[in-house]
């Protein structure tokens, strides 16, 4: 079987849906299943990159510096040369120029198109436009989404709560949660000494770490007030926040202005094979509060690396943080929430239980597995074809 994945987004773009892709791509071919990929040519990037890949030319995305367009004219062109016997079903990522043209080449072709529905749009509309009153918002989002999901004939939602939220909107595609599992690479265990090292780091500082897209929805401001209060019983903790986004500068304007400049290390982007898992190794305790995740990638990966995690439970999350997975689940209040951190950094005990539990749940979530079950619904769209 050969599959056709449409994507705006893809590395050296670092997101979720770029991971979820790369993973996917990567199990499915251990399982005699073959895809190409369409994704945007990014500045500076080496022409080749992965087998099986189609670099389309991308113009610039005003206000954001990180994303391109793909330009319509070629990518039509690209996936009109593609012959008609090429693929046997075409899984769109994204629901901007690549779900347009994946819809129109799977029509063309007479072939069945399925989307993975990624991204909470809805509060996404609220941070990047925030002229729009919100109620407004809310509606063009989910009138939005109903119109995209009646393109296809399957949807894919990596969690359960995601998958509710669809059926709140009256989606009529039927929808399959199946989440981005973990590869077996993300439980080799980094080198946490490393990453203090490289970074200028002390070495008897306790971590308080982010990890993610520098962006507004992730409400990392949030993470910032909170850690103000963790300092009041625990001085010498420092907070890492570790990626790239749109929201950085803000953040460093924050930090300054609590008086935390000399308490928070900002990271930047690390290579996810070496850097990244070095980070995970070398927390205390890793803080998570975002209220967009369609799942929450970043909370599995930490547990594979044994680090203990304190989260809000919204959206996505919510599927990841069960009973006995490494973490303590903590509401979005600054004082409650900084009571949890406080307590994972001054109880070695209950930091050695968090970090056992999370590498024990995190094994549970084996990308294969997940790729098995994509692949089952992949034969019964082509079955019903």
């Amino acid at each position: 079987m050969r599959v056709l994945f449409v994507s705006d987004v893809y590395f050296p773009r670092v997101n979720g849906v770029s991971t979820s892709i790369r993973t996917f791509r990567g199990d499915l071919a251990h399982l005699g299943v073959e895809t190409v990929l369409v994704a945007p040519e990014y500045p500076g990037q080496a022409p080749a990159t992965e087998p099986d890949m189609i670099r389309i030319p991308g113009a610039r995305v005003p206000g954001d510096p990180e994303d391109r367009r793909m330009r319509w004219g070629r990518l039509d062109q690209v996936l009109q040369g593609l012959s008609a016997d090429d693929f046997d079903l075409v899984h769109i990522h994204t629901p901007f120029v690549a779900h347009y043209a994946g819809v129109r080449y799977a029509r063309r072709r007479g072939i069945p198109c399925l989307a993975t529905y990624h991204t909470f749009f809805e509060e996404y509309l609220h941070h990047y436009v925030p002229s729009l009153p919100r109620r407004i918002g809310r509606g063009l989002a989910r009138a939005f989404t109903r119109a995209q999901c009646a393109d296809v004939r399957a949807l894919v939602a990596p969690s359960e709560p995601l998958r509710q939220v669809l059926h709140e909107y009256g989606v009529k595609t039927p929808v399959h949660v199946i989440p981005t599992g973990l590869p077996a690479d993300r439980f080799r265990l980094g080198d946490g000494r490393r990453f203090r090292a490289l970074a200028g780091l002390p070495p008897d500082r306790p971590l308080v770490t982010y990890i993610g897209r520098v962006a507004h929805e992730k409400n990392i401001e949030f993470l910032v007030r909170s850690f103000a209060q963790v300092r009041k019983t625990v001085p010498g903790a420092l907070l890492v926040i570790a990626g790239e986004g749109p929201a950085r500068e803000t953040l460093r304007r924050r930090v300054a202005a609590l008086g935390l400049a000399a308490d928070v290390h900002f990271a930047g982007y690390l290579e996810r094979d070496t850097a990244l898992l070095d980070c995970y190794a070398a927390a205390a305790v890793f803080v998570f509060a975002s209220r967009t995740e369609t799942q929450g990638l970043v909370l599995l990966e930490a547990m594979a690396q044994g680090t203990p995690v304190v989260s809000t439970a919204e959206l996505g999350t919510r599927s990841i943080l069960a009973p006995a997975c490494g973490a303590l689940i903590a509401e979005e209040r600054e004082e409650p929430f900084a009571a949890s951190v406080v307590r994972v950094l001054t109880d070695e005990g209950l930091r050695r239980t968090l970090s056992d539990q999370g590498r024990t749940y995190a094994r549970g979530w084996s990308s294969a597995a997940m790729a098995g079950r994509l692949g089952e619904l992949y034969q019964s769209l082509r079955r019903r074809a």
